[in-house]
């Protein structure tokens, strides 16, 4: 959440991205930074046990949503 309000700070649109056991903290987080509209994409949980392809697979599903958000348009 840091990275990504320091960016939208800056003008360059960003997107932040985590998984879903994370999503009460990473809410936490943007509310804290003033951003409590700033929510993230989520994606299953865990990640570091998956192969490169079945990350690579959960990215996929994710970018419509990712893309959306950063365009403006609904996904």
């Amino acid at each position: 959440m840091h990275d990504t309000t320091r960016l939208e700070k800056l003008g360059i649109p960003a997107v932040p991205v985590a998984t879903h056991e994370f999503m009460t903290a990473a809410r936490a987080q943007a509310a804290y930074l003033g951003r409590p509209d700033f929510d993230a994409i989520y994606v299953a949980h865990p990640i570091q046990d998956q192969t490169p392809t079945e990350i690579e697979d959960r990215a996929d599903q994710a970018m419509a949503e990712i893309a959306a958000r950063l365009t403006g348009t609904p996904s």
